[in-house]
């Protein structure tokens, strides 16, 4: 629930409203966030890129896998930086920036994660193709 659109905070009545709060925070994060942008983008590059490698299922999944693991994680990641940001203010505290390094790190590491997916799955078939 967003506090801007209640003068209070609590659950939401309306089943429909958790889809809408939802949806809310998704076109937060793309606009907002400047990495979701680019984690959207790229994972739309590859996702277009497997269209035309003839996939197998079980490698359908893990690429898809991948993309939504790294678009949580960056999620997340903006999640714990709000939250820190929230409760420090301006104040610098040396365990609020390990807080946020380390969500910025789980991110990278996702991204490591996918990278040897594709490295798994994608560039053996586009040498296939290109030799």
């Amino acid at each position: 629930m967003d506090l801007k659109d209640k003068g209070e905070v609590g659950k939401n009545s309306a089943f429909l409203n958790s889809f809408k709060y939802a949806f809310k925070g998704i076109l937060t994060a793309f606009q907002e966030e400047r990495n979701m942008r680019s984690h959207l983008l790229i994972g739309s590059v590859v996702l277009i890129l497997c269209a035309f490698l003839n996939l197998a299922s079980n490698e359908w999944l893990w690429v898809i896998f991948s993309i939504f693991l790294v678009i949580i994680m960056e999620v997340w990641n903006t999640v714990i930086e709000n939250v820190v940001d929230l409760t420090t203010g301006e104040q610098y505290h040396p365990l609020a920036k390990k807080a946020k390094d380390m969500a910025a790190a789980a991110v990278l590491v996702t991204a490591g994660f996918a990278i040897i997916v594709a490295a798994i799955i994608i560039l053996p078939k586009l040498w296939q193709i290109l030799s």
